[in-house]
């Protein structure tokens, strides 16, 4: 099914870049792109507020794995100025360390960003992410390294983050979530107690939107055993 296309000013538009609103199954006044195949980023991509759109082999729109990205980041990239519009295949992907700068998601495809590479650190600053039906943010690290989200906005979604819960290669993951406002979410950070992932959430807006949810992940492929739920003042610190 078509999604309906709406217009937006070019005032909403600058908004929504700046993370100051979460723009919803809205196109933009700007220029749309489609991308048949995945853009290779290296230093810094600047968008310009263009809306880039799936097509062809990444135009399904569906939630398989396996999916390749809208934008496939080098490490060290940056990508800033962006809209995602929808299909969105598997959004973007960071090999090692990455910069999100005022990245706008209107519809999350299979995940919004998933992060790789061992001592990397992620910064996603500003933007927002709307109809994620599961992570919007995942993070398939090994050791050392830190994703930080800040400035966000995001709604309509299962997770905003989660530390991969049944990779093959595991490692303690460490994640800040600081000025978030998320509104319509199951949880917003999703971690392994096992493996000594720490997730620190501080400024946040989110109302009655559980905090944490812990997990015992593995490296085999299972799914993940849930154990419990909140801060518990070693993997979820809340202030």
């Amino acid at each position: 099914m078509k999604r309906p296309r709406l217009l937006i000013g070019a005032a909403v538009l600058a908004a929504a870049l700046a993370g100051s609103v979460a723009v919803v199954g809205a196109a933009s006044a700007a220029t749309d792109v489609k991308v048949t195949a995945s853009i290779k980023v290296t230093g810094t991509f600047d968008g310009g507020g263009k809306r880039y759109i799936g097509s062809g082999d990444l135009g399904s729109g569906g939630q398989a794995e396996g999916q390749d990205p809208l934008f496939d980041l080098a490490a060290g990239a940056t990508l800033k100025n962006v809209i995602l519009g929808a299909p969105a295949a598997d959004g973007v992907h960071c090999a090692g360390s990455c910069n999100l700068t005022n990245v706008v998601w209107q519809d999350v495809g299979e995940d919004a960003a998933t992060f790789r590479g061992t001592n990397a650190t992620v910064v996603i600053d500003g933007g927002s992410a709307a109809s994620a039906s599961d992570k919007v943010f995942q993070d398939n690290r090994g050791s050392g390294g830190s994703v930080t989200i800040k400035n966000f906005k995001v709604s309509n979604f299962g997770k905003l983050y989660r530390s991969c819960g049944n990779c093959s290669t595991q490692a303690a993951r460490k994640v800040t979530i600081t000025n978030v406002t998320a509104t319509s979410g199951k949880v917003i950070a999703g971690v392994n107690t096992n493996y000594g992932d720490v997730a620190t959430l501080k400024g946040n807006s989110i109302g009655s939107i559980p905090t944490c949810w812990l997990y015992t992940g593995n490296n085999t492929g299972a799914e993940p055993v849930k154990t419990g739920s909140g801060a518990n003042g070693k993997n979820c610190i809340v202030s």
